[in-house]
């Protein structure tokens, strides 16, 4: 299958998903969406697949979320992105996910790091939430779920104030299980991949639903929101978010607060 947004790899029992968008740190518009559920479609059910990574081309992002440039958000699903779909393969395949955090995880690519199964960082990693600088907000797995991983006063700290998070606080806080130096990252990485090839990968699959069924409700909410944040984005208030991203400059969010 030919991809645009991604390059798809498999070999010895891994399936490996990099979103190749360097050039605007690996942020993901509708197609790039659309090619990631592919991928993990292909992936989540070949038999000769045990386990999938996810990560970002390049050394300086994992993926920063949306596509600002203003044509991102230009396809199918409640918002224009078919968001709520990928996150949910994410976690529906039967086979557990590992992100791979090459560098900036934030926005909607913190969200990814959040779903998948399993995250090893890069010490140069940055974590960290800008919807409300842009007038965004993922008001489903990128909360409710984060707060069951975190915490709910760090989630809220997060997403109240969209500070920067090094690996190492993110390695405290448990929202990664492993930092390692650069150089190291690939290594680390099949190192954890290679000891889960070794597991019953029905008994792996059948855990993974296990863990998901605690939480599935938040799927629930996360559609049910959506249908807000839809209206939310034909407002005034969060097109300026957009537009002063896009302009480099502070956003004046309270002059359109009705």
């Amino acid at each position: 299958m030919e991809f645009k947004d991604i390059i798809y790899k498999e070999a010895d029992g891994v399936a490996t998903i990099t979103i190749n968008r360097p050039n605007v740190y690996n942020a993901f518009n509708a197609n790039t969406c659309e090619e990631l559920i592919k991928a993990f479609g292909l992936a989540g059910w070949n038999k000769d697949i045990g386990v999938v990574v996810l990560t970002g081309a390049g050394e300086k992002a994992f993926c920063t979320g949306g596509d600002q440039s203003g044509d991102g958000y230009n396809g199918r699903g409640t918002v224009g992105l078919p968001i709520e779909e990928l996150q949910s393969i994410i976690r529906d395949i039967p086979k557990p996910v590992i992100a791979r955090v090459n560098g900036y995880a934030i926005g909607g690519g913190n969200v990814l790091v959040t779903i998948c199964d399993l995250a090893i960082a890069s010490e140069t990693a940055i974590f960290g939430q800008v919807g409300p600088k842009v007038g965004s907000v993922d008001p489903g797995f990128g909360t409710a779920y984060l707060a069951r991983i975190i915490g709910e006063k760090r989630a809220r700290e997060i997403w109240y104030m969209c500070r920067k998070y090094s690996a190492k606080q993110a390695l405290d806080w448990g929202l990664v299980n492993a930092v390692v130096p650069p150089e190291q990252l690939d290594a680390e990485t099949k190192k954890w991949c290679d000891e889960i090839l070794q597991m019953s990968p029905t008994a792996i699959a059948l855990a993974k639903r296990s863990f998901n069924i605690d939480t599935e409700n938040i799927r629930g909410i996360g559609a049910f929101a959506m249908q807000a944040l839809a209206m939310y984005y034909d407002t005034d208030e969060s097109r300026e978010g957009g537009n002063a991203f896009r302009e480099k400059r502070k956003p004046e969010f309270r002059k359109y607060v009705k």
